[in-house]
């Protein structure tokens, strides 16, 4: 698949032009996002990040990370989705190589999802002949109920292997895997979220990617950690461009100045006029950041094997602040917007809330008073982050 990378920041403009149409309507009915899964592949987004040799576009971070932010700007869900699938891929060869599930991800646009949180309890691989059987349910996978296949992590529960955390491969079809369908949280409500059951699922041994866990792993390996958090800081920006383009046709189109101005409309008001500037200003710093944070992630991916801890290290502390301040910038922007656009703009037919919501619920996903405190250890005394499924 022959993909440039403004071909494909192009492409995600139209998914999110698309998106933008009935995002509120979409965001009300809370059902599995099966349709924009399908949107996403017609767009060939998918195979984005896959090798040019196994017929993907063969582009980099620099551009999986924009395409998930413009996503963003229409649909937080739909980023989110996108962008846990770009780490679930690239996991695959960072993990245990691509096999053959390269060349099928590129050939039908493959969607991956996860279950591997690891606050969870842990699934459970049962030897069985020269494989497994999965069991076990998650409380927290996103986009397994959509996807074509997902990146699942389990304990081996017996034989000479026991307690090895393992990541394997399940097929989105499979036999014994039901979807919870039970996201029902405050945002990001078509993220496909939900729980998921593995009963008896077979796992053969190509299904099996390697270890897991700080004991397995090699510095390319885990850069899944800054991976994620970096797709994290991507599309909390891009929601927070949403909020602030939504506001400012509101502000334009409907807003009134208050009683006490003497400006003749509400885009003359020098308040409303300060408050946008501050909120601008601060958006396009995240942006300068999470642009600076996409190059250092395409440099470590580059490095492959030669990568060190240290230099792991210093991406994971640069992607740390960058989650600090897209999460501080984009709850700031999506709460202030409404002191802009005033009293009448909070009404339901308006929708503005929903940006708060989706950067509200997702900015809880691991607190970022620990990534203030890893970058000021940094600072401070030269420490790295650990590796962790979090860090």
């Amino acid at each position: 698949m022959s993909l440039t990378h403004e071909q494909a920041v192009e492409a995600a403009r139209g998914v999110a032009a698309v998106l933008a149409k009935d995002a509120l309507d979409r965001d009300r009915a809370n059902a599995e996002p099966v349709a924009e899964a399908r949107l996403l592949r017609d767009a060939g987004l998918p195979a984005l990040l896959l090798p040019a040799s196994v017929g993907g576009a063969g582009l980099g971070w620099a551009t999986a990370l924009r395409v998930v932010r413009e996503i963003a700007v229409a649909d937080g869900s739909i980023a989110q989705l996108l962008g846990y699938h770009y780490v679930n891929v690239a996991n695959l060869w960072w993990v245990g190589g691509l096999g053959a599930w390269g060349p099928r991800s590129a050939a039908e646009q493959w969607l991956w999802g996860d279950a591997v949180n690891p606050t969870d309890p842990d699934l459970v691989l049962v030897p069985d002949g020269d494989g497994y059987r999965l069991n076990g349910r998650k409380t927290f996978a996103t986009g397994v109920s959509v996807g074509d296949a997902s990146v699942v992590s389990g304990v081996v529960e017996s034989g000479p292997d026991a307690g090895t955390h393992l990541l394997v491969v399940v097929r989105g079809d499979a036999p014994g895997l039901v979807p919870g369908g039970d996201w029902d949280n405050l945002g990001q409500r078509l993220s496909a979220s939900g729980s998921v059951t593995f009963t008896d699922v077979a796992i053969t041994p190509e299904q099996v990617l390697g270890g897991l866990g700080a004991g397995a792993a090699t510095p390319r390996a885990s850069l899944v950690t800054p991976a994620i958090q970096a797709v994290f800081g991507a599309f909390y920006l891009g929601v927070a461009q949403g909020a602030l383009a939504t506001a400012r046709d509101y502000t334009r189109t409907t807003s009134r100045p208050w009683l006490l101005s003497d400006s003749p409309s509400a885009t003359a008001d020098p308040y409303v006029l300060a408050t946008y500037g501050r909120l601008v200003a601060a958006t396009r710093a995240v942006e300068a950041l999470a642009d600076d944070v996409a190059d250092h992630l395409d440099r470590a991916d580059a490095a492959g094997d030669d990568l060190t801890w240290e230099a792991r290290g210093e991406l994971a502390e640069h992607v740390a602040a960058l989650k600090v301040v897209s999460t501080d910038v984009a709850l700031d922007v999506t709460n202030t917007i409404f002191e802009v656009t005033g009293a009448r703009a909070t009404s339901n037919k308006v929708g503005l809330d929903r940006f708060w919501r989706n950067v509200r619920t997702h900015t809880l996903h691991d607190p970022v008073a620990y990534k203030r405190r890893e970058v000021g250890d940094h600072f401070l005394n030269g420490t790295y982050p650990e590796f962790t499924l979090y860090t």
